[in-house]
């Protein structure tokens, strides 16, 4: 038996907690002294505190953690429970990674403000290409939402070609569109992965890759540097030269990747922003 001092060092938690747990029947004491009132833990009540904390540790209450334990469920049952809720965390967690991502390169963008040179913008001719694609669609083109879509459609796409013998012979190159009823602000977009192939590709199986010709258009071009998270502030560069330059957008800048490393933040990519005259 240990006293409520030592099995609270082996449980890791504080004696004023086991107090509580006593007074409110989530933990009662394995035995109590008649003549002092001393608590007394057995060291098998260990697996009940275990859960007792891993469950309030993941978001129950006191309250919801007695009716858990009370009911008796089995370990398996309780580690199913205690998997989703890790998973809804992780989950929570990432959603939280991806918005203090955004934060930070909306402040790197209002730090840089003044500061952005559009020299480094190229007029040019973009050549007419063929590409192999797979198509998804966005809540809107902010890079938090186009981020899960085009991620997975890669991941789809090269596997998807490999299997088919279809080798590409150029950089990847992501386009976007207004999905029907949408908007260039608000409205949901249509997510085009692709990658540049040679002629000619028969269809790719049953995957839902198209291999499609794009035409050649006139653009503003301008390199960016890092995770394509970050792009922002390279995108209102292009804004601001186009305020001032004589020319209008025509659509969604194209984005073709010159270097694609693992880490993402040492990405090349080309953006390529169509136009017209004024």
């Amino acid at each position: 038996m240990f006293t409520i001092g030592d099995f609270a060092r082996y449980g890791r938690v504080s004696p004023r907690m086991l107090r509580h747990y006593d007074a409110i029947g989530l933990l009662r004491p394995d035995r109590i002294d008649p003549a002092t009132g001393y608590r007394f833990y057995g060291a098998a009540q260990l697996a009940r505190l275990n859960r007792v904390i891993a469950l309030k540790d993941l978001g129950f209450t006191l309250q919801e953690v007695a009716s858990i334990l009370d009911d008796e469920i089995t370990a398996q049952e309780l580690g199913g429970m205690l998997r989703l809720r890790r998973a809804e965390l992780e989950a929570a967690m990432a959603a939280a990674a991806a918005r203090l991502n955004q934060v930070e390169a909306r402040l790197r963008t209002i730090e840089s403000e003044g500061r952005m040179d559009t020299d480094d913008i190229v007029i040019k001719q973009v050549p007419a290409v063929r590409i192999a694609e797979l198509t998804g669609t966005a809540g809107s083109y902010r890079p938090q939402d186009i981020t899960p879509v085009i991620v997975p459609l890669y991941e789809r796409l090269l596997p998807s070609l490999a299997a088919a013998g279809v080798t590409p012979t150029g950089p990847g190159i992501a386009r976007y569109e207004d999905a029907p009823g949408g908007d260039t602000t608000t409205g949901a977009v249509l997510v085009h992965a692709g990658v540049t192939v040679s002629a000619p590709v028969g269809p790719v199986g049953d995957t839902g890759v198209k291999v499609v010709e794009l035409p050649s258009f006139e653009a503003a071009t301008i390199v960016h540097r890092g995770s394509m998270d970050s792009v922002l502030s390279t995108e209102q560069v292009l804004a601001r030269w186009l305020d001032t330059s004589g020319y209008r957008s025509a659509g969604y800048a194209r984005e073709v990747s010159l270097e694609c490393p693992e880490d993402r933040e040492k990405w090349v990519t080309e953006l390529q922003q169509p136009i017209a005259q004024v």
